[in-house]
């Protein structure tokens, strides 16, 4: 019999390479491509992504990237590659090997998994960045991981974690994170969580991502002693015509101040690390519009990216 030898990979979204109009159209392309992404018949997003889509809207978000694009590259990438290298530091004293990948983009999951192999790894640990399952983004990772293990002869044990909105060690962390920042400056009225928002048909479909959302909300309300009025959860990122996830972020915002609270801290307890929805959506965009309508206040706590608390948190839901 020869030794196991263990190997975790770290899943991402995955980003462009530049902020270029260009780099942005082919990392649209792939990602809003995927099945998984959006759920119209292929023929009709064929014709709308190609003639309504991908000739106007790289532009747009190639300013956008622009806005928070650091000399490491993307935040999302640099920030995962931080996280990773931390937690590989860590689980290498275990005899674990530890890396990230992306699904859209490199390095992607079958480049990482063909390296496991030459180095022998038969236990293959998957963990999608993404703390709630939904099926555009957990699953299409599975789906990737699926496609290129269906090639193999020799197959791995696979450990797949699909979500963990609930883990203790998650929530503690977001919650301390706020606590933390409630020590460097004053709380505001009202907490804002903002998550990343879906197609409403895909919850009367099963995806489970919109329970699971509320779920993470009241946990880190309860975590943080919080009264049902000092905390409230919207859905940021809206795309398209159909609707989707209530309420949205935007909406809420604006009206806010109308209902007295002009000031907020806002946390993206839906992502691990900070990104373009994070930091340009929400951190400039969104705060713009706050202030606009009447608000005095705005203060954006930062994701979890490559702290301790999350670090011991990835670890820790790793050794589960």
């Amino acid at each position: 019999m020869t030794d196991k030898k263990t190997g975790v990979l770290l899943a991402n979204l995955g980003s462009p390479t530049a902020p270029t109009t260009k780099a942005v159209r082919r990392f649209l392309r792939d990602f809003l491509g995927d099945p998984r992404v959006v759920n119209l018949p292929r023929p009709l997003w064929w014709v709308i992504l190609n003639c309504f889509v991908l000739p106007f809207r790289p532009a747009r978000s190639a300013k956008a990237y622009k806005k928070v694009w650091h000399e490491k590259g993307s935040p999302l990438t640099y920030l995962t590659v931080a996280l990773t290298e931390k937690v590989a530091a860590r689980l290498h004293a275990q005899g674990i090997v530890a890396t990230h990948t992306m699904r859209y983009g490199e390095p992607s999951i079958a480049k990482r998994l063909k390296e496991f192999k030459q180095a022998g790894i038969t236990d293959v640990i998957v963990l999608p960045l993404y703390p709630q399952y939904s099926s555009t983004t957990t699953a299409s990772i599975y789906d990737d991981v699926v496609k290129e293990l269906n090639q193999w002869r020799h197959l791995p044990s696979l450990h797949f974690i699909s979500d963990y909105h609930q883990d203790a060690g998650y929530i503690n962390a977001v919650a301390d994170s706020v606590r933390q920042a409630w020590q460097e400056q004053p709380k505001n009225q009202l907490l804002v969580m903002s998550f990343h928002g879906l197609p409403e048909q895909l919850t009367k479909w099963g995806d489970p991502y919109f329970h699971q959302c509320h779920k993470t909300g009241a946990l880190i309300a309860e975590n943080l002693g919080l009264q049902a009025h000092e905390w409230r959860l919207v859905f940021q990122s809206r795309f398209g015509k159909a609707e989707w996830l209530k309420p949205y972020c935007v909406d809420t915002l604006e009206q806010l101040p109308k209902e007295g609270i002009k000031t907020v801290d806002v946390i993206c307890p839906g992502f691990a690390v900070d990104c373009l929805e994070t930091l340009e959506e929400i951190a400039m965009e969104n705060k713009s519009v706050f202030i606009e309508a009447g608000g005095e206040a705005y203060h954006y706590i930062a994701c979890l990216n490559d702290s301790d608390a999350h670090v011991e948190a990835m670890v820790n839901l790793i050794n589960q």
